[in-house]
């Protein structure tokens, strides 16, 4: 009897060890399939215009204008490379606004929603903080936003939604962009969470444009077909957030 116990016990180890190395190898072989940047995006990392500079701090990417008058800070989509956000990062850096991407562990903010944690305190000399992201990365922004809505001026949600509420005063202010042709964000949840934002929440829909055109990686698996080049959606995206920061 206690061989058979015995037996079966390793069996069922020998199934929970193989069940357990094949999830782990599904894993990483799902986050390894990521959108990589474009040789364009890598182009604003390697070459960036006339008084920005670019540099890599700690898990993070900086694009710094030499007179930042206020401070963004970004979570990329899912399974997006961080360099990918290149072209609006650096765009926006040439409207003095300096911008930081947060690199996420295997891709995913939701390993890292607490990733804007500590940024500010670098740059002591900027005093007003934006906090936003793209798809998976502006609805993390927007869990962390819920905790500290008082540290930051705006929320910045590309093609995103907040689980969370932010209608709790003091209230952030919000500015939500998305594309018509997006076809990966879901709208029935999109419309559902609106009522997470305050009241006097900004929309902008970019005619013409798609999910994955918030950054430089291809398109993108689901999404809709754009009629506007990637160029055009920076551009626009670009001018949007210009505003929101301005008022």
């Amino acid at each position: 009897m206690k061989s058979n116990k015995g037996k079966k016990l390793r069996i069922t180890g020998i199934i929970v060890l193989v069940l357990i190395i094949t999830i782990v190898a599904k894993f990483f072989s799902y986050v390894n399939n990521y959108y990589q940047a474009t040789d364009r995006a890598m182009e604003y990392i390697n070459n960036p215009a006339e008084g920005v500079t670019v540099e890599y701090v700690d898990n993070t990417i900086v694009f710094e204008p030499e007179n930042p008058v206020a401070g963004f800070i970004f979570y990329p989509g899912g399974l997006v490379e961080s360099e990918a956000y290149a072209p609006l990062m650096e765009q926006l850096a040439e409207q003095d606004i300096m911008c930081i991407i947060v690199e996420m562990p295997h891709y995913l903010a939701m390993f890292d929603a607490n990733g804007a944690r500590g940024i500010q305190a670098k740059y002591p000399e900027i005093d007003d903080w934006y906090l936003g992201g793209h798809s998976l990365g502006g609805a993390m922004a927007s869990l962390y936003a819920n905790r500290h809505q008082s540290e930051y001026e705006g929320l910045i949600l590309l093609a995103a939604y907040s689980t969370k509420d932010l209608t709790d005063e003091p209230t952030i202010d919000v500015l939500s962009i998305l594309g018509s042709e997006d076809g990966v964000l879901n709208m029935e949840k999109y419309n559902e969470y609106l009522a997470n934002l305050p009241a006097d929440y900004e929309e902008v829909i970019i005619e013409g444009g798609c999910h994955g055109y918030f950054g430089d990686y291809g398109m993108q698996s689901g999404d809709g077909e754009p009629t506007i080049t990637v160029e055009e959606q920076t551009e626009a995206t670009v001018e949007a957030i210009g505003e929101f920061v301005e008022k």
